[in-house]
């Protein structure tokens, strides 16, 4: 092994839960408008106007406290990541170890069982009725056998069975490099958020140059043509005009808070044992309308008590016990049937000669014993429906080979009267069902079992001999997080692979109004009537995995944002189908895989915490896009209408910072981060357009009102001008603020407090004054200026008016 080790045949690959520091300084500081920003504040300097650089200083911070924000989270969801990774089982020096996925080495030994995800592509060296799940490979959800000398890929799922294979393929070489990155790789992309601020970004980017040639006229005409202000180097003061107009389009705080928002939600979450595998999954809960439940191991605890045994026949075939025991202790029971190890003991007296394990497609599990015990040599457990459904396709039924019959003899009158018909033993599972309790059926046949092909049969001739009974545990969280779910407009869908009257007693037991589940068996093939039988029912049950996958699918074509919930290898199919894919810490290797959450200490009652910071993160970066994007519309607006007029620039760049810090870059900081619990609605951009490009019309507008008036009360300075400019801006935008900081909170209205007293602190302090250029203007532009605020601000408060009538909240 440390041969193979030093020779990098192992299994190491890159596979991080989240970006690297490099690709996170890359995205935070290497972007277009940085180096628009950075290209702007070394012109200035190499003009020599440092002060009006400031916005430089702005930019490095704003990326500075990005990358470290973002860092932070990734650190936390690195360590979570660690902990929770999955593992390897392989055979070495004759003893089963259990190792980290990238030590295994070429030529190891896997030991197979079901519920592994197949960390390295192997060839089978044994096997027992093993079958591997490998649709995130090619697509193919059918499960396939995977007999002696057969490959296993990396990335399939085995559903059932056991066995061993030897890894022939590993690191890069294998499938698992590239689908274990995919399915743990840290993403701040496809949410609805993002790709709607990419879009402004790409229309601001083909904006800027058209914009900029436009100023640039406007200032040289403004100064006398271009020859004078060459001569006259007078083109400095148009340069910086022309900067400050630019630099004013950039949204340079949106793209920075909107990572902030994400990584800080997804170190919250981790605070709250929630490993998120996408950050954009921080977003993608609040945008949840459907939220489908596995039963098992979400709405209950996971574990099964074995309740009681319901004897079917006064004379059972002979050895029912033993194969009880038998099943309990066989290395890949599933967890129902090890919970019969307690009341049923295997003496070790029975050795099987053909097994097919339990499939969550057939539902049933058989084996034949071999040796001259007396004992019949077949028995079945699984879900009585699907035996005694499938017995009365193939012609048998049950009574059709009591003891009697298997030797030969007429059976005895009193016997034939008391073994009931399929019909009376479906009967009774269905009232046990009923009560809640999970039912399975044990049946013997004299027949042996055909272990062979990919769809193994059950014997022609059965016999039910008993109804064995389960009881499982809902957990305390169950009702109130379902409860919180309903009150926030969730439909709720439990499917699960248990009978649908067991389902629906655990459902009703956890305060789900309903009389009973849908059968999946019955569940339509046509893709129409599949969406309207899930529009129409609540709780399913019989559900195959391939089902599962269906019914998420045709949700989604109903317009519906799916999540999902599940703990077992039989869910991983419908949580990667589902747009937001949740597991429990108690899940399958495979199905955490494929999650995008992993609840780490299976507490159900997590989600409402992951729904109130999705919500968090949509609702307060659509309340700061309110901000930057007024920002954006009103500078394009005011640097074409000024440029157009041959107006000079009304603000220079230090002045835009003053007014940026006050109006948007500080308080947004604060409101992004602040609670708030308002729905999702879909439409993002359109409302938050809707509110911004008017807003900066009215900004826009107020300054032509203001610069007007001031050329008809006969010229004023530019010092002046520019600052009876910047009180004006400074009121509309701290009005914009308001309006969009309602319903105000404590918080807010203290964050909006502060930033008006900022307003009147710096505009009275000597310092800023001097660094900022600022000063009271005369009386009359005095009036002026606050004149045109208050008009400003009148006009953004119908604009809110008519925003909250055309988008009710």
């Amino acid at each position: 092994m440390a041969a193979r080790l030093q020779s990098g045949l192992d299994n190491r690959v890159p596979d991080e839960s989240s970006r690297s520091l490099w690709q996170i300084f890359r995205a935070n500081v290497l972007t277009l408008f940085n180096a628009i920003v950075g290209s702007s504040f070394l012109v200035l300097l190499l003009l020599g106007r440092w002060q009006d650089a400031l916005f430089g200083l702005a930019a490095a911070g704003n990326a500075v406290i990005g990358v470290v924000q973002e860092f932070r989270a990734k650190r936390s969801l690195d360590r979570l990541a660690v902990l929770d990774a999955p593992r390897a089982r392989v055979l070495r020096d004759g003893s089963i170890r259990e190792i980290a996925t990238a030590d295994v080495v070429r030529d190891d030994v896997l030991v197979l069982r079901a519920g592994d995800q197949v960390t390295a592509d192997a060839s089978v060296l044994e096997e027992s009725g093993l079958e591997a799940d490998e649709s995130l490979l090619t697509g193919e959800s059918d499960p396939v056998a995977k007999d002696a000398g057969a490959e296993v890929l990396s990335g399939s799922i085995i559903v059932a069975g056991h066995g061993k294979a030897r890894v022939v393929r590993v690191g890069a070489e294998s499938f698992a490099s590239r689908l274990t990155a995919d399915a743990r790789r840290f993403s701040l992309v496809n949410s609805e958020i993002r790709n709607s601020l990419n879009r402004v970004l790409r229309w601001i980017a083909w904006a800027i140059l058209p914009v900029a040639a436009v100023v640039i006229n406007g200032e040289i005409q403004a100064r006398g043509g271009w020859h004078a202000a060459v001569t006259t180097g007078t083109w400095t003061a148009a340069a910086v005009g022309v900067i400050a107009s630019v630099i004013a389009m950039v949204p340079l705080g949106l793209v920075l808070l909107t990572s902030v928002a994400f990584a800080v939600g997804g170190l919250r979450l981790a605070g709250h044992k929630v490993l998120i595998q996408e950050l954009a999954a921080v977003e993608g809960l609040a945008r949840v309308d459907v939220l489908c439940m596995d039963k098992t191991g979400t709405l209950t605890e996971g574990g099964l008590r074995f309740e009681d045994i319901h004897q079917l026949t006064p004379a059972p075939a002979p050895g029912w016990q033993q194969a009880l025991g038998w099943f309990a202790t066989e290395p890949e029971a599933n967890a129902t049937a090890r919970s019969l190890a307690a009341a049923f003991e295997d003496d070790g007296g029975f050795q099987s000669v053909s097994y097919i394990p339990f499939s969550s497609s057939r539902k049933w599990s058989g084996v034949s014993f071999g040796g001259g015990s007396g004992a019949t040599p077949t028995w079945i457990l699984g879900a009585p429906e699907m035996i005694l459904g499938a017995a009365a396709r193939q012609g048998g039924g049950a009574g059709a080979n009591s003891p009697a019959r298997m030797s030969g003899e007429a059976p005895p009158a009193a016997c034939l009267e008391a073994e009931p018909g399929p019909e009376q033993v479906l009967d009774q599972a269905g009232e046990l069902a009923r009560s809640g309790l999970r039912t399975l059926l044990l049946a013997a046949s004299a027949d042996g079992l055909s272990a062979s092909g990919e769809d193994p049969a059950l014997p022609r001739k059965l016999q039910p001999v008993a109804l064995l009974t389960f009881r499982e545990q809902a957990r305390p969280d169950a009702r109130e997080t379902l409860d919180f779910f309903r009150a926030e407009g969730v439909e709720l869908k439990i499917i699960s692979g248990d009978d649908p009257r067991t389902v629906a007693a655990i459902a009703r037991h956890v305060g789900l109004e309903i009389t009973d589940g849908f059968d999946a068996r019955r569940l339509p093939v046509d893709p129409t009537e599949l969406e309207e039988t899930m529009a129409r029912h609540t709780v399913f049950g019989r559900v195959t995995p391939e089902q599962k996958k269906d019914m998420v699918a045709a949700l989604q074509r109903r317009g519906h944002t799916v999540a999902m919930t599940g703990d077992g290898v039989n869910d991983a199919l419908a949580l990667k189908t589902a747009d937001l894919g949740i597991a429990m810490d108690s899940a399958a290797p495979a199905t955490k895989a494929v999650a995008r959450l992993v609840l780490l200490d299976g507490r159900f009652d997590r989600l409402p915490e992951v729904l109130a910071e999705g919500r968090r993160v949509i609702a307060n970066i659509e309340r700061v896009s309110g901000l930057f994007l007024s920002k954006t519309a009103y500078s394009i607006a005011i640097a074409v209408t000024f440029g157009l007029l041959q107006w000079p620039f009304p603000f220079l760049p230090r002045q835009l910072s003053f007014t940026d810090g006050l109006t948007i870059g500080i308080p947004a900081f604060f409101l992004a981060l602040m609670p708030n619990a308002r729905r999702y609605r879909a439409g993002f951009l359109r409302r938050s357009l809707a509110f911004s490009l008017p807003a900066g019309l009215i900004v826009a507008a107020s300054l032509l009102v203001l610069t007007a008036v001031a050329a008809l009360d006969g010229p004023a300075g530019n010092g002046e001008l520019r600052s009876a400019a910047v009180l004006t801006l400074s009121i509309v935008g701290l009005w914009i603020l308001a309006v969009v900081s309602r319903p105000l909170t404590a918080g807010r209205a203290a964050v909006l407090a502060a930033m008006c007293a900022a307003l009147i602190v710096l505009y009275n302090l000597p310092l800023a004054q001097d660094f900022f250029l600022l000063s009271w203007p005369p009386a009359g532009l005095m009036s002026a200026a606050l004149l045109a605020g208050a008009g400003g601000g009148l006009a953004i408060e119908v604009l809110a008016w008519w925003h909250r009538r055309k988008f009710p909240r």
